[in-house]
């Protein structure tokens, strides 16, 4: 009870405070500039490419900035001590995981180690990256662990105005659900004042787009933060049609993101005839990538960002 209350007032506080930044921050800017329109064309590196690098990491984003991408897609989690960490699992992978004995986590092990129960000051002791990814025998091993959103966003800003090229965009998926609120992610209200504090905090709302499979996470953000681009992510196993997913979801988001298995040429032009972009996740194929560009779609997600590159993208 009395985590659930402090929680209460910290949603409150958060959203006062990330509302008179982000008012703030719109008085400094009367006119977007040009580095801040969406990509005509949106090349994403899924998990920031893991393919190549460790999923959801300061190098596989370096990296992908290194090929050439538009946008860095990565996913948000919130620890106990209610940060926001990057990481696609709400828990420590047994597939990839490393204890920071030098132990492999074991599956028998995932259910005392989930990430909101967790501390970051203790996942960031865990590595992701010493022993690869089984599904991904490209990826370079190396040391690493799973950073704050803010390090990361920090790091890549940083590495960009370094490097001489073009900021980045980030599409920066909120892992939630109802089945798991108050155990492995907090309830969206608090989620989203959480992250989007980080997002404002760092001055990239102009390139940011949220996206979840959890409508209830964009439907806070569009009621508390208009402005800010969403996706609505759509699985295979999603039959309804493009209207039915906006009547659903209760307002029409910047970007329908759906399995690529379900784009059609039909599927295009319903969301071009609405006003809405489509992204498929995840195409790791270079035929299939090129197929949905000359479809029509305005943007793929990719495990190998050099695909695109190969492919004049």
């Amino acid at each position: 009870m009395v985590r659930s209350s402090m929680s209460a007032l910290l949603v409150g506080s958060l959203l006062l405070s990330a509302c008179s930044s982000q008012k703030k921050a719109a008085s400094q800017k009367n006119v977007a500039s040009m580095e801040n329109q969406f990509p005509a064309f949106d090349s994403e590196a899924h998990r920031g490419g893991r393919g190549l690098k460790p999923e959801n990491t300061i190098p596989a984003m370096k990296n992908a900035i290194d090929i050439g991408v538009t946008t860095l897609e990565m996913d948000a989690n919130i620890t106990k001590d209610l940060k926001v960490v990057v990481s696609h699992d709400q828990y420590m992978n047994p597939d990839i995981s490393t204890a920071p004995d030098g132990t492999p986590v074991t599956r028998q092990q995932v259910k005392d180690l989930l990430l909101y129960q967790m501390n970051y000051a203790d996942i960031v002791k865990y590595d992701v990256g010493m022993r690869g990814n089984p599904n991904f025998p490209q990826q370079e091993k190396m040391k690493v662990n799973k950073p704050l959103l803010s390090d990361l966003i920090q790091a890549v800003e940083k590495y960009t105005q370094q490097e001489g090229v073009a900021p980045k965009w980030y599409n920066i998926e909120t892992k939630s659900s109802a089945k798991y609120d108050g155990v492995r992610n907090p309830k969206p209200e608090q989620f989203v004042a959480l992250l989007m504090k980080v997002v404002i905090d760092n001055g990239i709302v102009d390139r940011t787009v949220i996206q979840s499979f959890d409508k209830r996470t964009l439907q806070v953000l569009h009621k508390k933060f208009p402005a800010v681009k969403t996706s609505f992510l759509i699985g295979d196993n999603n039959k309804k049609s493009l209207d039915e997913n906006i009547k659903d979801l209760g307002f029409t988001p910047f970007i329908l993101s759906p399995d690529y298995k379900l784009v059609t040429p039909a599927l295009v032009k319903a969301c071009h005839d609405k006003g809405v972009k489509i992204v498929p996740w995840t195409v790791n194929d270079k035929a299939k990538i090129q197929e949905l560009k000359d479809m029509g779609v305005d943007g793929i997600i990719s495990d190998y960002p050099n695909y695109f590159k190969e492919l004049g993208m």
